[in-house]
């Protein structure tokens, strides 16, 4: 019942973002997703989500659900050659995958039983999330821009003074670099999906042998972060200062837009904030900053993973907070709430797998106060941090790293609590 009453919710959700986007002039999530099945697909995870759904089967199964999503592929796209259909954004493949997740769906119904038939609809539930995920929060980006005319940037720019405005900091370094530092930064930001598949894909590597998945793995911890920040976009709409007070991400257009030309070479002034009016197409996604809240599940994830994954979720961490502020899409105040809202989801969803128990509890309620602090602080106390920043800079910090070793030693007491005791040696009985 569980089950059905989720697909429920999300397929109200999805035919209520498809009837706000067609409103504005824009196909939907639902429309997007069925043109994918001939056309050709914009750039999304629809290999990842076939990866995903691939964690339920049998190597030979695998080998032929690759093999038949690539040559439906192959075939698909020569005829959309013959045809002299170009492909959108540069995307030639995904159709084919796509494909095989609904063939196997169909195969659970008609040709499996039982406990095979809920595993085999799992993992392809799985696989569809992921995607469907994608489509939606594209959706969602599409109509913050248009729902939202106003931005609070100036407000987040003032706060990020007691932060010493990382951005433009990060921005000096990553063109003085340039191009080498912006192709790898780029490229990290970007496929922050694939590395978010590949540790999904480690951790349930035995569902197979298993016939179950765990109780946690990081793909909960993605979908919960992509359904709940964005609900913040709305509450707070922010578009970055490569939008607020530079020239956009392009290079041009968003200087008529923009408070002022300033970013990244010329320090911000402190000047009282107001909301200002901004175009219609720049999605309002910087507060919180859900891509360093994804960068810190991957982390979090890969902490108990061999060394080299490890090793690539450091990485992955650190290059994605180098892009954002490099880029000039997040203030640094951006990603303190990132990361507080992050370890907030991921405690929650681990508390929720043990029970609620106290640890848990405290833990979950900190986050989420610290979390609600730092929006009204960067709201109303813009002005305050700005003119304060040797102590409005320290507390941000403090606050955030509150909450990172609340995280850790909750969480290392959970394990501590779940270790097997070591049973004692049986002694020789007296002869």
């Amino acid at each position: 019942m569980l089950w059905i009453a989720a697909a429920v919710v999300a397929c109200g959700f999805l035919v209520a973002l498809e009837i706000a986007s067609r409103g504005y002039g824009e196909p939907g999530p639902i429309t997007s997703q069925v043109k994918a099945l001939v056309f050709a697909p914009k750039p999304g995870p629809l290999y990842g989500g076939l990866v995903l759904m691939m964690v339920v089967l049998t190597w030979r199964q695998r080998f032929i659900a690759a093999g038949a999503a690539i040559g439906i592929d192959s075939v698909l796209l020569l005829v959309r050659w013959a045809a002299g259909i170009e492909a959108g954004d540069g995307e030639f493949f995904g159709t084919g995958a796509l494909w095989v997740m609904l063939g196997f769906a169909v195969v659970a119904v008609t040709r499996r039983t039982g406990a095979e038939r809920v595993l085999l609809l799992k993992g392809v539930g799985l696989g569809l999330l992921l995607v469907a995920a994608r489509k939606t929060g594209d959706t969602w980006l599409f109509i913050t821009s248009k729902t939202r005319p106003t931005v609070l940037d100036q407000y987040v720019a003032m706060a990020d003074h007691a932060l010493g405005n990382p951005s433009w900091l990060a921005g000096r370094l990553v063109e003085a670099t340039d191009p080498v530092s912006s192709h790898v930064l780029q490229l990290v930001y970007g496929q922050l999906a694939v590395a978010a598949v590949v540790v999904a894909a480690y951790q349930l590597r035995n569902v197979t042998a298993d016939r179950r998945f765990p109780s946690h793995h990081l793909v909960r911890t993605f979908l919960v972060i992509g359904l709940l920040g964005p609900a913040f976009y709305m509450l707070f709409p922010v578009v970055g200062p490569v939008f607020a007070y530079g020239p956009g991400a392009s290079g041009t257009g968003g200087v008529e837009w923009a408070a002022a030309n300033l970013w990244p070479h010329t320090a911000l002034p402190i000047t009282t904030p107001a909301p200002m009016t901004y175009d219609g197409i720049t999605p309002r996604n910087c507060m919180p900053s859900l891509h360093t809240a994804w960068a810190v599940a991957i982390f979090v994830h890969t902490r108990r993973a061999p060394r080299l994954l490890r090793f690539a979720g450091t990485f992955w961490l650190v290059v994605t907070l180098a892009a954002t502020l490099g880029f000039g899409y997040h203030y640094g105040v951006d990603l303190v709430a990132g990361v507080v809202f992050a370890l907030t989801i991921e405690g929650a969803l681990r508390t929720a797998e043990r029970g609620w128990d106290r640890r848990g509890v405290q833990l979950v309620t900190y986050g989420t106060t610290v979390f609600v602090a730092l929006l009204v602080s960067y709201r109303y106390l813009p002005m305050e941090m700005a003119r304060h920043p040797e102590l409005s800079g320290p507390l941000l910090i403090l606050a955030m790293t509150s909450v990172i070793y609340g995280y850790v030693r909750t969480t290392r007491r959970w394990e501590s609590a779940v270790a097997p005791v070591r049973q004692p040696e049986p002694q020789p009985e007296p002869v």
